[in-house]
């Protein structure tokens, strides 16, 4: 079985290629190691081996693996559903959730983070495809409510997240990668006051390299680095 440093190397190594391939710089693209799921003691091997980002998709899990890792050079992200009751345990852990799906929910960050007198840098997850399944704004809703999320005090919204949908062949994730960069695209230009848009998160292990050559800046990537959970 492949140590995890060298699936880390197979992956950055697909990355590079990806963005070379679009003429982009590969240091301009950060994996994101999903470690939800795995334990404490193979998050420090993945981290020993080099890798700085590490995305959770459970809160309260999350808190107890940080505190286990305990590595003060590590990005911690938040890449799952957050429930607004969960917003309490969220603490100044994570430099990014990756995942606020509403306004609604982004006022409750923003009010938290207030009250800790800091900041929160999220990401708003958009459902570029439609499914009925997959959390997300719609892009009309996007649209609508962006001048909003720039208003919040307690929120900085850096860009923005995609989930295509499920398909054994990659390339049919492009066309939503292409879509959500073409959003952030457009209303990065319009210079709301209180959004930067600079991130895009999108790509997983079955599609990352594609997601790399439609702009990605984050890929969030855990069975081809841990295997399967």
């Amino acid at each position: 079985m492949p140590l995890i440093a060298d699936n880390l190397a197979s992956v950055t190594h697909h990355i590079g290629e990806a963005a070379r391939k679009a003429g982009r710089d590969p240091d301009s693209i950060h994996l994101i190691v999903v470690s939800k799921q795995v334990s404490s003691e193979k998050i420090i091997e993945a981290y020993q081996a080099g890798s700085k980002y590490f995305g959770e998709n459970k809160v309260q899990e999350a808190v107890s693996k940080i505190g286990e890792v305990n590595a003060q050079d590590v990005s911690w992200h938040f890449i799952g559903h957050l429930q607004k009751n969960k917003i309490k345990y969220l603490d100044s852990q994570f430099d990014l959730i990756h995942s606020v799906d509403s306004l609604s929910l982004a006022e409750k960050i923003s009010a938290y983070c207030e009250g800790q007198n800091r900041k929160q840098g999220v990401l708003l997850q958009v459902n570029v495809s439609g499914e009925e399944a997959k959390f997300g704004m719609t892009p009309s809703e996007l649209e609508e409510q962006l001048p909003s999320f720039g208003q919040l005090q307690g929120i900085l919204v850096q860009g923005l997240m995609t989930i295509p949908p499920q398909d054994s062949d990659a390339e049919n994730s492009r066309q939503y990668f292409s879509a959500l960069r073409e959003l952030r695209d457009k209303y990065r230009a319009m210079n709301i006051e209180g959004v930067e848009l600079n991130e895009l998160s999108m790509g997983m292990t079955n599609d990352y390299p594609i997601a790399v050559e439609e702009g990605a800046t984050f890929v969030r990537v855990g069975t081809a680095i841990f295997g399967q959970r």
